[in-house]
């Protein structure tokens, strides 16, 4: 439905408004590549050599893990890996291999307040997400620890899974899935102790089971590694009674691929 004429002359009398302020920005703060700092045309663009060098993860890829094949076998293919180790999620997708100008974003958005870059970020996600936000009842972030909120300040993942929400018209559930164990961090951590630390690491928040019962969600995180937070995550969204669960990274460590 379109606006009607009192309110395309407000939308309107906004624009004119605020164009002045935003000269202003652009004034004190140009538009700049937030990974190498070059000068670009408008606010939350990468300069063309840096969009150059973003390996994106596209199709050929494993239907379950999003894992990118080096040759295309046709729809429906699965990987060695989602054969023999089957995910409790449903699917995977993620934008982008975690390197370079990628691993440069999400630095930036988790470790140096860069949370300006997280409405472009969820807007990739969202043109990478293969139908599973268009056809998901709610969308959860992989909660924080409070204690660790309290010291980080933001939860990098919330702030991904908050504009996708605007961006999709999809229902944000911002404290349905609850960070219960306090663990360490993941990082430089092998893929079983990854698992062993954060077992048992989640819940559903008291009351919030109709949230989760029976609904096809999407669960939002950063960068996907070894994929036991996540995994630790959907386990607690499925003994809830979830429907389905599709994990959506901004970013997935790989090498090559398969």
């Amino acid at each position: 439905m379109g606006l009607t004429k009192s309110g395309k002359m407000a939308s309107d009398w906004w624009r004119g408004l605020l164009a002045p302020l935003a000269a202003v920005v652009d004034l004190v703060y140009p538009p700049a590549c937030p990974s190498c700092e070059v000068s670009t045309g408008t606010h939350r663009s990468l300069c063309p050599a840096c969009w150059s060098r973003i390996r994106f993860i596209e199709r050929p890829y494993c239907e379950v893990l999003g894992l990118p094949f080096s040759h295309d076998l046709g729809r429906g293919i699965l990987s060695a890996d989602a054969i023999a180790n089957p995910p409790p999620f449903d699917r995977l997708r993620s934008v982008a291999v975690h390197d370079g100008v990628v691993r440069d974003l999400v630095h930036g958005l988790k470790y140096r307040d860069r949370t300006d870059l997280a409405p472009m970020m969820a807007g990739w996600m969202l043109r990478a997400d293969d139908g599973c936000v268009t056809g998901c009842d709610g969308i959860i972030a992989v909660p924080l620890h409070r204690m660790r909120l309290l010291s980080r300040k933001y939860n990098q993942a919330a702030e991904l899974a908050r504009h996708l929400s605007h961006l999709s018209g999809k229902p944000l559930l911002p404290a349905t899935l609850m960070r219960v164990k306090r663990t360490t961090r993941q990082v430089g951590l092998g893929a079983k102790a990854r698992e062993d630390n954060v077992r048992g690491a989640f819940a559903i928040r008291k009351g919030g089971e109709g949230e989760v019962f029976g609904k096809r969600l999407v669960l939002v995180d950063d960068v996907y590694t070894t994929g036991a937070t996540v995994a630790a995550a959907t386990r607690a969204l499925k003994k809830a009674g979830a429907a389905e669960v599709s994990v959506l990274t901004f970013a997935r460590a790989l090498s090559t691929p398969i």
